[in-house]
């Protein structure tokens, strides 16, 4: 690891004052970034600690929730508020990682997370990610983890956060500063698909710091549920994950969300799935004419090609699971 500059500012003014400087790195929790510079990975030249910011309020708002950046994974899943009313993201927080991760993990770094995929891990092999240009080791390698949404012939790796695929399907915003004031990005907007650029994650411009998320207020609260499929119980990525959340009226499915992890770069939002959903019966005959449709478009590769069907059985599992039918 190379030596570098470490500061504590302690106003958020004062954080976007050195921020927007080449070769300069944010740092809470530390989880995923103090791996990636033992790893080669990353090597930045300033680390700004942001811990003295005053960002970890969860708090109650008039049309919803808000939850400052700096809110550690397990407080915000065991907070009486979160549980109470958006459940979801509780189970997925604390499906997450390990206990002692959760208690150093923060939401806002939980968001910035990259990607898990071993290539990109491994600097003697190629990866466009890390290295733009140099080629997809995952491609023609070992791609049991990988994409079968979304995926480009440059980058083929999946986002990590369990998290994440909550908020996404409970239609947070993130909300940033920077120079020019506060902007506020829908969460399903934050991430980014590889395309030509699988070195960009996210939306966030350079100079940005991302001061919390807002969660609107819903009806999701009875019938909500977070199914991970993983190698093991405990402390492992996602091969499959989904987010379900309905809202049911003697019996019929007025409102539903659905996103799943381990299958793209990003969170994946199950939009058109929702949309086959409202109006039906809340039975396992809707809720697997709902996962075909999610499939549409799915591309596997040769080692995850399981993943097509692991991911519909999975979907229908999470909705009966949301629904009470399980």
């Amino acid at each position: 690891m190379k030596q570098f500059q470490f500061v504590r500012p302690s106003t958020q003014q004062s954080v976007l004052d050195v921020i927007n400087k080449p070769g300069t790195k944010i740092i809470a929790g530390g989880t995923n970034l103090v791996d990636l510079m033992k790893r080669g990975v990353t090597a930045p030249d300033k680390l700004v600690d942001i811990n003295h910011l005053p960002l970890k309020s969860i708090t109650a708002t008039k049309t919803g929730l808000h939850i400052g950046t700096l809110a550690l994974n397990s407080t915000v899943s065991e907070d009486k508020t979160v549980v109470a009313k958006q459940p979801l993201l509780s189970m997925a927080l604390k499906a997450g990682a390990s206990p002692q991760l959760r208690n150093m993990a923060t939401v806002g770094g939980n968001m910035m997370q990259r990607t898990r995929c071993t290539y990109f891990y491994d600097t003697t092999m190629p990866c466009n990610k890390r290295e733009p240009g140099s080629g997809c080791g995952a491609m023609e390698g070992y791609n049991r983890m990988h994409a079968i949404f979304g995926a480009s012939d440059k980058c083929i790796a999946v986002h990590p956060s369990d998290m994440c695929v909550a908020l996404a399907a409970l239609d947070a915003t993130v909300i940033v500063a920077g120079k020019k004031g506060e902007r506020r990005i829908p969460f399903t907007e934050f991430h980014r698909l590889p395309g030509e650029h699988p070195e960009l994650d996210n939306n966030l411009a350079t100079g940005e710091l991302i001061t919390g998320v807002d969660i609107p207020d819903n009806n999701f609260a009875k019938h909500s549920y977070y199914l991970k499929v993983r190698d093991r119980q405990s402390y492992a990525f996602a091969l499959v994950s989904v987010a379900a959340a309905l809202e049911i009226e003697n019996g019929t499915i007025k409102n539903a969300r659905l996103a799943m992890g381990g299958v793209a770069h990003k969170p994946w939002r199950l939009t058109d799935a929702e949309k086959a959903l409202i109006g039906k019966p809340a039975n396992e005959e809707s809720f697997k004419h709902a996962a075909a449709i999610a499939m549409q478009g799915a591309k596997a590769h040769e080692y995850n090609a399981f993943k097509l069907k692991l991911a519909p059985a999975t979907i229908t599992e999470a909705l009966k699971h949301a629904s009470g039918l399980a």
